[in-house]
């Protein structure tokens, strides 16, 4: 009889000192306190028979042995004067909340110092590399002293990983910088690249996989069509290219004050600051300056299309890229300023130049009501029914359509869903494939699409699958999940790109 009243006083007294409270970010509300009252007077009436000091000195045990704390406001919710609570020991009672108290009141003090031990490896050791990075240590820790009674403890210590992310293409689990085949793949891409003739299809094997950070800015002008394949031409070739541009500069970037390019133009202008705005490298006026030429430029010279928002974006991998031959440190924090003014030139041009080449193969995504994203985001839709018909009905049974979430996808090349050494890292590989940005692409976007298929399936209605699809969880992503992503994509291109009658229904 007696173990049968502990039981039921442990299942009724959901909220005395020791009891299990529902943790912050728990699924369920907390608790009612007219509830916990209710639950007291119940178990008035069940256990009348009062409790010994054996069963308050084991109560007094389980409460040394947990280390659930109180809420703030519960000794004021409770009453301690009720009958039920007369039948404990009271001094039992008093010391058991006096043991919890002082346990809590340490709890308080060690996120205070964790956090400020943690704050100061970033200073000593380089941990973090951006104003932004500081910004988010300088969060936490407010968090932690304003909420002190949550369970921070609890939680796995995990160095903070910058939301921005390195521009670095290092693996995001910190993989060693250069490893034996790294090296060797190294010593075989420069061996293309100085050949009298660099042999532009093996240069395109080699680089599927990811193009070495040390050779990846001569190797994307080659892939791109920018750069002759004779090495004893590359050097005039890029000379007079690097002109021209400057010549369509002199030629026409005055015209964006008069009244026909004035909306083009303003456009741009308030598209600049958006681009990338957690990279405090592209928030510097300069690098501003030098996107407006590259992008009001090629809008005049392409009237077809003009400038289209989304197209702000595609200058940004070659910008880092070419700027990465001129500076070993992190990109992502380099003042341009220290950089002299045929360096800034050579990079501008040759970021307008291989931005055109991408664009005049996808060109068709932004002449007028987009076109070529339509049949794209079609074609994702009917690809993604024959690979996974369950994520396909899944959409249709909430009415989300592909065109709400995969427009963004291919108007901006996955660049608004990925970090952008990421994006890098997909560029080599699209650069190395036949009509890599035009076809590709779709089998990437249909593969990152089933990446996340059981979150997809997870959510249930509407709102929650589009807020999953537009703020898909990508920021601690590396060259290991990309290089995973596109072996999928070819795994799909290869079963569903020549086969027609397998394609579609």
């Amino acid at each position: 009889m007696a173990a049968e009243n502990s039981k039921q006083f442990w299942k009724r007294s959901a909220k005395l000192p020791g009891s299990i409270q529902p943790v912050y970010g728990a699924q369920h509300p907390p608790l009612d306190p007219r509830l916990t009252k209710n639950f007291i007077k119940e178990r008035s009436k069940v256990n009348s028979v009062p409790l010994k000091n054996k069963k308050a000195s084991s109560f007094h045990e389980f409460a040394r042995n947990t280390s659930d704390a109180w809420d703030i406001g519960d000794d004021e919710e409770e009453d301690f004067s009720s009958p039920p609570l007369q039948t404990l020991n009271s001094k039992v009672a008093l010391a058991t909340a006096a043991q919890v108290l002082e346990n809590h009141s340490k709890l308080r003090v060690k996120p205070e110092r964790s956090q400020s031990t943690t704050s100061d490896v970033p200073a000593n050791h380089k941990v973090i590399k951006s104003s932004s990075d500081a910004q988010l240590s300088r969060n936490s820790s407010d968090t932690c002293l304003r909420n002190p009674l949550h369970k921070q403890q609890s939680l796995p210590l995990r160095p903070i990983i910058p939301l921005v992310a390195r521009i670095s293409d290092q693996n995001a689990s910190g993989a060693p910088p250069m490893t034996v085949r790294e090296k060797t793949r190294l010593e075989k891409f420069r061996q293309l690249l100085s050949s009298h003739n660099t042999d532009l299809d093996e240069l395109r094997k080699w680089s599927w996989p990811g193009v070495p950070r040390e050779v990846r800015p001569v190797t994307w002008r080659l892939l791109s069509g920018y750069l002759p394949a004779n090495t004893e031409r590359r050097k005039l070739t890029l000379q007079r290219k690097r002109e021209e541009y400057f010549g369509f500069i002199e030629q026409y970037y005055d015209s964006r004050n008069e009244e026909h390019h004035q909306d083009t133009y303003r456009q741009i202008h308030i598209d600049i600051p958006r681009t990338n705005p957690l990279i405090p490298l592209f928030q510097q006026p300069l690098v501003q300056e030098i996107f407006e030429r590259i992008l009001f430029i090629w809008a005049i010279r392409h009237p077809a299309s003009g400038y289209v928002q989304g197209i702000n974006d595609l200058v940004t991998p070659f910008f880092v890229v070419f700027l990465s031959e001129y500076v070993e440190e992190d990109v992502e924090n380099f003042d341009v300023t220290n950089l002299s003014q045929d360096m800034l030139r050579s990079i501008e041009a040759d970021s307008f130049w291989c931005m055109s080449k991408l664009l005049d193969g996808i060109q068709d995504n932004y002449t007028f009501a987009q076109p070529g994203i339509q049949k794209k985001v079609k074609a994702l839709e009917e690809l993604v029914s024959r690979i996974d018909e369950q994520v396909h009905s899944h959409f249709r049974r909430y009415e989300v359509e592909y065109l709400q979430f995969a427009f963004r996808w291919m108007n901006n090349l996955l660049m608004r869903e990925l970090p952008l050494r990421c994006t890098i890292r997909l560029w080599d590989t699209y650069q190395s494939e036949p009509e890599g940005f035009s076809h590709f692409h779709l089998y990437v976007c249909a593969a990152f699409l089933i990446k996340w298929r059981k979150e997809i399936l997870d959510e249930e209605d509407f709102q929650g699958l589009l807020m999953l699809l537009q703020n898909l969880p990508t920021i601690h992503w590396g060259n290991e999940e990309i290089g995973l992503l596109l072996a999928e994509a070819y795994r799909l291109k290869y079963m569903f790109a020549d086969a027609p009658n397998h394609y579609r229904r």
